[in-house]
């Protein structure tokens, strides 16, 4: 059987566009499940609750909710302590739009409850706002977007929280200040520190029902297949729900496979926690794609994540922004962690450090802030942060690698401390820097695309070098000299390190237009090298890391874990990344029809 070529596989994902919005409607059909349309049955998960709908409540016992009705998600629905909830493949919960930040709807798993949502590539579990007719017609634009609170997960792993550098806790306050006791937090945007909201361990004093220590293998279930859409609503600037949001979450927790799409905050942003994540899409978010803090110490690969494109715009007429990772040790800037090594399980025994590897980000170049978007950079390298990035592939950021140093502008002043090499830093800046010690902030091998080029009024930003608002009305970014990039930096960054800088990558397209009212794409972005881009270092083979010899995430000539059940499908905005969809004619099943219909446009085959 032949390989479909690139160009073929454009055109099969064109068609495939065009029944895709079928293929939603009929979410499910090919395990069974009626078409979302004619789910006539609803029933509001808040009847499933303590005090029967009246109020948001906890699920009165396991449950199950099965894909043959349309789930309402119309309160904030709690999955308590000992309880699961389970969500059988194909499932779709409507998630109703309040209008008030105050009673925002949203899915909390606490502390010792469990969801399994644990879809296929078949039968993908959907989470939305009740007005999306998932055929591809919700616009991906702001303010769209925010109509509900998301997915937010409550561990009980490590965390660096400490109550007399990170509390007390703030309602609604996006400033880091979370912690109610020692090791114990209050997931941000919620207007109370409700023991329901709470992640970690309280450290200080025993709470009955809970852990006395931190359990980094803790388990909070599986997410796998799932696409969250349309999430994260705004409380205040700064104090947001996200898409999905995961406080403590051990490695006893499954995330693979999962999509956000449209947050208007973080995609997915983690607190602590030692969970692992992979094979995963983050779209059209308005913060950060991948976001930290307080300890996190995950493993990561293959993410594919992309804003909107440099030509859409969001309400205000600018574009949606802020960084590719944004990565904290603690957002309080309080040097917690100092001197211990990394993974001790002690309040503020460990500095952030998740260990990454096949990533692709892809930016939209924007440079001018908004209230919560200041950082433009494909890496965000904050208050002390610790971390590996390997093999990953950025595109059209404003800034490649922003490095914070002890006197960050605007951010005051770091106290000498040690990094938990035993080096003595002030910022990330220097638990990168080669010349001090054991380095504990690796970017290796990675290549960024693009970076510093085209907008108006601003000078190319320098890979390695902090940024700075520029006062004016503009506020437009460029480099900022609180360090020089010295000859030592250079190369360190392009030499031992292997990192490169270029304009172009020959098979991507990083400068893509879509309307984000219409979703109409007329220029498809790309995310695939062709031929691949080679690196030097391959990720281990431990069991959950797949060693990939190329930067990015995505193999050239080779099928793709994106494929037909992303988002990006529907839409028609990917090029090149379904080499070989199966379901052509959207019917639920892959049969002779589907075959005959390649074989007739193509006279082509795959498997």
């Amino acid at each position: 059987m032949k390989k479909i070529s690139t160009l073929i596989a454009v055109a099969i994902v064109a068609i495939a566009s065009i029944t895709q919005g079928v293929a939603q409607t009929n979410l499910g059909a090919s395990c069974g499940c009626p078409a979302v349309a004619s789910r006539t049955t609803s029933v509001n998960l808040s009847t499933l609750a303590v005090n029967g709908g009246a109020s948001d409540g906890d699920l009165l016992a396991n449950t199950i909710l099965t894909c043959d009705k349309m789930w309402i998600l119309d309160k904030k629905i709690y999955v308590p302590n000992g309880l699961t909830l389970t969500i059988m493949p194909g499932t779709v919960i409507k998630a109703v739009a309040t209008g008030n930040a105050a009673t925002a709807t949203c899915l909390v798993v606490s502390r010792g409850g469990k969801i399994i949502a644990d879809g296929s590539a078949d039968c993908q579990i959907v989470m939305t706002v009740q007005s999306d007719p998932m055929d591809g017609s919700t616009a991906i634009d702001l303010p769209t977007a925010s109509k509900w609170g998301g997915l937010v997960l409550c561990g009980q792993a490590s965390n660096t929280l400490k109550l007399s550098n990170n509390g007390p806790f703030q309602p609604g306050v996006g400033d880091g200040r979370l912690c109610v006791a020692d090791g114990l937090g209050t997931h941000e945007g919620f207007a109370s520190s409700d023991f329901r909201n709470q992640f970690g361990v309280n450290l200080t004093t025993p709470q009955a029902g809970y852990l006395t220590n931190f359990d980094d293998n803790d388990n909070s279930g599986i997410l796998r297949y799932l696409s969250v859409r349309y999430a994260g609503q705004i409380l205040q600037v700064g104090g947001e729900l996200n898409g999905i949001s995961m406080g403590s979450i051990g490695r006893g927790t499954i995330v693979d496979h999962v999509e956000v799409i449209s947050a208007a905050d973080d995609n997915m942003e983690f607190w602590g926690g030692t969970v692992n994540v992979k094979n995963s899409v983050f779209m059209f978010g308005n913060d950060d794609m991948f976001d930290w803090d307080d300890g996190y110490s995950g493993k990561v690969q293959n993410i594919f994540a992309i804003k909107t494109s440099s030509n859409d715009t969001l309400s205000g007429g600018t574009k949606d922004a802020d960084n590719g990772f944004e990565m904290d040790s603690d957002d309080q800037q309080s040097g917690n962690g100092s001197g211990v090594a990394i993974g001790t399980i002690a309040v503020g025994g460990y500095r952030s450090h998740p260990i990454i590897y096949n990533c692709t980000f892809i930016g939209n170049n924007k440079r001018k802030e908004t209230s919560d978007n200041t950082g433009m950079a494909a890496i965000m390298a904050k208050e002390l942060t610790e971390g590996e990035i390997y093999n990953c592939v950025f595109a059209n950021f404003a800034v490649g690698l922003d490095l914070w140093t002890g006197n960050h502008p605007g951010e005051g002043s770091r106290t000498s401390t040690l990094s938990s090499s035993g080096a003595t830093v002030l910022d990330s800046y220097d638990n990168w820097r080669n010349n001090n010690g054991t380095p504990t902030l690796i970017v290796k091998n990675n290549t960024f695309i693009g970076m510093g080029a085209g907008a108006p009024g601003a000078a190319t930003a320098t890979l390695v070098k902090d940024v700075s608002k520029i006062s004016g009305s503009n506020s437009y970014y460029q480099a900022y000299a609180s360090h020089a990039a010295t000859p030592t930096d250079t190369t360190q960054f392009y030499v031992t390190d292997g990192n490169t800088k270029v304009s172009s990558v020959p098979g991507m397209t990083y400068i893509w237009t879509m309307d984000g009212n219409a979703n109409t794409t007329s220029v498809q972005y790309a995310a695939v090298p062709n031929p691949a881009l080679a690196t030097t270092t391959v990720a281990p083979a431990d069991g959950f890391f797949t060693p990939e010899n190329y930067r990015g995430a995505f193999g050239a000539g080779v099928p793709s874990w994106l494929s037909g059940w992303s988002y990006g499908t529907l839409l028609a905005t990917t090029g090149g990344l379904a080499p070989c969809p199966t379901d052509i004619n959207q019917d639920g099943v892959t049969n002779n029809a589907d075959f005959l219909l390649l074989l007739g446009n193509f006279n082509q085959n795959c498997h």
